[in-house]
């Protein structure tokens, strides 16, 4: 089994999907160990000066001005765990609670948080042993970081709360520790408050988002190749040259991932024969122009995340000069703003689709092709529900579309009273990516359909390549009226498997 390695200095996406997906086992470099020890210390010799240093000795967040006497203090550490483990709802996804737990440990070994050693090694004992604390949906407003669903978690490495064990069923957090032999933390001075202050959830919703979506729009450029294709549309809209004097990478990108599709189709360019058109929709002819700007913003929040990746969230820190300071850093607003521009970009990606897909469906439009891409239209609907479904999804995605970072609900007494709502963010753009799958899904059924519809014309390679693929995993191709949801499910967990850009790559090559 795959290890991640984790330091003093953070960690890579590839890392949190190793652990967070795959399962990865954990373990703490001889540097992480170093730096725990040393910032403890640093902990420990404030806990026992008389004055107040927050999180150390003090309450916390509109609580923050009593002094807390040093019999009272690990009573005060669980007391804000249990306090804060206030979440309600259905549980989230073991993959997001994995991440949660994950990122949690890489600033806690940073050395910025005065955390022991142990129990850094529990975190990474919990995760190995496969036990899943059980977060629910609700609870963080994403500003002090994720605190319901960390305090959740935290709750697990005391031995307390429930949590889900390596088969799936949910018990008592104690009883699954005992089993795997693992010992729940005591804790000390400002540890609790250092196990619930990050941004780490929504980053790690942002990490596994990212690594969906680059197989998502890989997945689009495909489908809209394919509709392209049915359409008899032209080709020469993807030439380097023209996107070279727009220099957006993502659209280039884009254009030159459709081209390959393309190369060798016998279907591409028809309509300049008998001229019908000047030129094709906006759909079509736009379609690198759109899913590249999709692709540009994945890249900026792309390098949002590899610097989250980087950081140290905690309140408050402990600095390399022996400082503990407090400050700001927990605020998820970086992270919150490329959630919501994801989600922007989703949507957009969605509604290019699903008017291509409309396009295919459409006697008046697609240029030769039966009305819905039916067998005997008027006994047969063929797809037109199928386009239904794929609108109400757009539909939903442009709801989703709406930003939560926007969005702000004072808390703690006003002492909080500017929160980012990145959870929020972050849960909404899992749904559009959800979405997202089955749009392109019922895309790539209207197109193969309507390839096969085009008899005597001969696909380019890459595109019989995928029909082949797509028809081998149970979709159906053209036929009279069948029961429909079957044919869409194929096709969605065609997609979502990463199988539709595996298939057109057998032919293309790796596409960007």
């Amino acid at each position: 089994m795959h290890t991640v390695v984790v330091g003093a200095t953070g960690v890579t996406a590839s890392d949190v999907l190793a652990v967070a997906r795959a399962g990865a086992r954990i373990e703490l470099s001889e540097e992480a160990v170093a730096a725990l020890a040393a910032a403890r210390g640093i902990v420990d010799a404030l806990a026992a000066k008389p004055d107040p240093v927050y999180g150390v000795s003090t309450g916390f967040g509109a609580l923050a001005t009593r002094h807390i006497s040093p019999g009272l203090r690990a009573q005060l550490q669980r007391n804000i765990v249990r306090s804060h483990a206030a979440g309600m709802g259905p549980r989230v996804e073991r993959e997001v609670v994995r991440a949660l737990m994950f990122l949690r440990l890489k600033t806690v070994c940073s050395g910025h948080t005065g955390v022991r050693p142990e129990v850094a090694q529990t975190m990474a004992d919990v995760l190995n042993a496969g036990i899943t604390p059980v977060v629910h949906e609700y609870g963080s407003l994403g500003c002090s970081g994720d605190l319901a669903p960390l305090s959740h978690c935290a709750l697990t490495l005391m031995g307390e709360g429930d949590a889900e064990g390596p088969d799936g069923t949910v018990r008592p957090a104690g009883e699954l520790l005992a089993e795997h032999g693992i010992t729940p933390v005591e804790l000390r001075e400002k540890e609790g408050l250092a196990l619930l202050n990050g941004t780490d959830g929504m980053l790690g919703m942002l990490v596994m988002a990212l690594a969906d979506l680059d197989t998502l729009y890989k997945s689009a450029d495909i489908t809209a190749a394919l509709t392209l294709e049915a359409l008899l549309g032209t080709d020469r809209v993807l030439a380097p040259e023209l996107h070279a004097i727009r220099p957006h990478p993502g659209q280039a990108a884009s254009a030159a991932n459709m081209a390959a599709v393309l190369k060798g189709s016998g279907l591409t360019g028809h309509h300049q024969d008998d001229a019908p058109r000047v030129q094709d929709a906006y759909s079509v002819r736009c379609a690198p122009q759109v899913a590249g700007a999709g692709r540009d913003t994945m890249a900026h929040a792309g390098l949002v995340a590899e610097r989250e990746l980087a950081a140290a969230v905690d309140n408050p820190v402990v600095l390399p000069d022996g400082r503990v300071e407090s400050n700001g850093n927990f605020h998820g607003a970086p992270v919150a703003y490329v959630l919501d521009f994801l989600a922007v970009a989703v949507a957009d990606l969605g509604s290019i689709a699903e008017r291509r897909t409309d396009r295919l469906l459409d006697k008046n439009r697609s240029h030769g092709l039966p009305p819905f891409l039916a067998d005997d239209a008027g006994v047969d609907s063929g797809l037109m529900i199928a386009q239904y479904t794929q609108a109400a999804l757009v539909g939903e995605l442009k709801r989703l579309a709406v930003p939560a970072s926007a969005d702000s609900i004072p808390s703690s007494a006003m002492q909080e009273d500017h929160v980012s709502m990145g959870w929020s963010a972050a849960r909404k753009l899992r749904t559009a990516v959800d979405n997202l799958t089955r749009v392109i899904a019922v895309e790539l059924y209207a197109a193969t359909r309507a390839i096969q519809l085009r008899e005597g014309l001969t696909p380019a390679p890459a595109s019989q390549a995928v029909i082949d693929a797509v028809r081998a995993a149970g979709v159906e191709g053209p036929g009279p009226d069948r029961f429909l949801a079957p044919d869409l499910a194929a096709a969605d967990a065609f997609v979502r498997a990463g199988h539709l850009v595996a298939a057109a790559e057998t032919v293309t090559g790796p596409l960007r």
